[in-house]
């Protein structure tokens, strides 16, 4: 079983920047591919980027792709969510989620173990 807790979220400006941990318990954390999820009020969870258990491959969603970099280290059971340019359209809860089926999922019912959030808001 993964325990996940996120952090790192807080109010920035548009065109500002924000990383994001999340922080796994477990000694199989590096088995398990790794994803970011978002949702805004009143929205489903919408997928930002995954990275495989070596941290060799990495999916974004194209709304994301060249502005956000996923990572982790499996040394210390952490993965980051690095967000550069952010727009407002960006606020929403931040959720780290872990599955052991397979990389490359994009799908939020693919993902077995979920974080509590964490919240960024993007001011105009």
């Amino acid at each position: 079983q993964v325990q996940l807790v996120e952090s790192g979220g807080g109010l920035v400006q548009a065109g500002g920047s924000l990383r994001l941990s999340c922080a796994a318990s477990g000694r199989t954390f590096s088995r398990y591919a790794m994803g970011w999820f978002r949702q805004a009020p009143g929205k489903e969870h919408e997928f930002v980027a995954t990275i495989s258990w070596s941290g060799g491959n990495t999916v974004y969603a194209d709304s994301v792709k060249g502005r956000f970099t996923i990572s982790r280290d499996n040394a210390t059971n952490t993965v980051y969510l690095q967000m550069n340019t952010l727009k407002p359209e960006d606020t929403a809860v931040y959720y780290c989620a872990a599955t052991p089926y397979g990389e490359g999922l994009v799908r939020s019912y693919e993902y077995v173990y979920w974080g509590q959030g964490t919240q960024v808001t993007v001011s105009s």
